[in-house]
């Protein structure tokens, strides 16, 4: 690790502690050179999960588009943008744990329909209408009855 004041190649770490997500670790560092401190992040490098599509094509999942679904799906709705990126988070857990290199698409609209069903009813409905591709306002009016059969029990 070179210092970013001075280039020096020599360091030691004066703290460390896990950052608020546990997700990464955050290490203090003063340069043996210049003696000036400066901070780095440590984490996992993921193995990309490639997304095989309808059409048979693959490309890395990007959470980034899957958020951007949901965004949309929620617009004017009550939900937060905190719930949403946790949202994305247990999804992307999820997937790795489940599935080493492929996921189908199918798979992650499925998983992302059924946890956006627990966060709101409405945004659900948009998403699979879209995801579905309801072709008439049977299927919508389908899924409807069945959002409202769940709502009741």
């Amino acid at each position: 690790m070179k210092c970013p004041f001075c280039a020096h190649k020599e360091d030691k770490v004066v703290d460390s502690r896990a950052s608020s997500d546990d997700r990464s670790i955050r290490r203090r560092r003063e340069c043996l050179g210049c003696g000036k401190r400066f901070t780095t992040y440590e984490q996992v490098e993921n193995q990309s999960l490639m997304v095989v599509k309808k059409d048979g094509r693959r490309e890395p999942f990007d959470r980034h588009k899957v958020l951007a679904g949901l965004l949309k799906a929620c617009e004017k709705r009550p939900v937060s943008m905190e719930a949403l990126e946790r949202l994305v988070d247990e999804l992307e857990r999820e997937l790795s744990q489940s599935f080493e290199r492929e996921v189908a698409s199918r798979e992650v609209g499925e998983r992302l329909m059924k946890k956006l069903h627990a966060v709101d009813a409405v945004a659900y409905v948009r998403f699979a209408s879209v995801y579905r591709e309801f072709k008439d306002v049977e299927q919508f009016m389908t899924e409807l009855k069945d959002v409202l059969a769940h709502r009741v029990k």
